[in-house]
């Protein structure tokens, strides 16, 4: 049973990270190339080569990450380098397909371009992202360096080298191409962190009431979900009783925290948002 499992979800893993992927080359493709923007990381130094000299961006992707998946099948993760790979293999491929389709969609808004290409690149980047995949190049960079110095800081040195990517896209297509591809980056770091953490935010509540039994039954009966009990113990009064603890979605949060404050106007109420959850219930461990 457990081998079924396994299998499924390695397989989820492969079809959500190609998707990912083509979702992003459809970003790349029908709306950055069109406007002549860059991406992060390996693609933004494919862009540049394509701009440039003609070469596809997808084969580029492939050619500048190759050396780097050798170091990394040596030097990293074995499962972390076969997920990068494929999501490398597929990001390449989605860009050398969706190639032809950068004249789909026209306009005159440079702008436009650089919002929905953010948008759909962060969809396709946080996808991949979220079941622990990537797409190479800065990835396999930052997590070598991470190896090596724990303490590293990785979320600079990404910047740092996206930074350097933009300023070379400066010195070639013009300062104004560079402003509007760090507003498509930025655009694509908040939407991939709202899929990577936002769809599986949810809610802690810690609940103090004198309607203890009346609460814990509306959430076990009613919202289906499960409750613990703390023992907690008042530092001024010295009065002794039990916090609830208990995680819901933000649709019950509502419900929850609305039904608490009928049964208990003088409930105290602590809710805490939380990025994920992992056990029964909610996702599997």
């Amino acid at each position: 049973m457990d081998y079924i499992r396994t299998r499924k979800s390695y397989i989820l893993d492969i079809l959500i990270i190609v998707t990912g992927c083509f979702i992003s080359s459809l970003g790349i493709n029908i709306f950055l190339t069109h406007a002549k923007l860059l991406s992060g990381g390996a693609t933004g130094v494919a862009l540049i080569i394509q701009y440039l000299k003609g070469f596809k961006a997808g084969f580029s992707v492939f050619l500048i990450n190759l050396p780097l998946f050798i170091i990394s099948y040596i030097k990293l993760d074995k499962k972390f380098t076969m997920y990068s790979a494929l999501g490398m293999v597929s990001l390449s491929v989605s860009l050398i397909i969706t190639s032809p389709f950068s004249r789909i969609i026209v306009l005159d808004d440079i702008l436009l371009y650089c919002i929905y290409g953010g948008v759909l690149c962060g969809i396709g980047y946080g996808l991949v992202f979220s079941r622990n995949g990537s797409t190479g190049g800065t990835d396999i960079i930052t997590m070598l360096i991470r190896k090596k110095y724990s303490n590293f800081n990785i979320g600079k040195l990404g910047f740092t080298l996206n930074l350097v990517i933009v300023a070379v896209g400066a010195f070639f297509f013009g300062i104004p191409k560079a402003l509007y591809t760090l507003i498509s980056m930025f655009i694509q770091s908040y939407v991939l962190d709202v899929m990577v953490r936002g769809l599986s935010r949810k809610n802690l509540l810690l609940i103090l009431t004198e309607r203890e039994e009346d609460v814990i039954n509306y959430i076990i009966n009613d919202l289906h979900r499960g409750v613990t009990s703390l023992f907690a113990e008042g530092e001024y009064t010295h009065d002794k009783k039990k916090m609830l603890y208990c995680i819901v979605t933000t649709r019950q949060m509502i419900e929850l925290k609305n039904t608490i404050h009928l049964v208990d106007p003088k409930a105290f109420l602590t809710i805490i948002d939380i990025s994920e959850v992992r056990g029964k219930g909610f996702k599997n461990i």
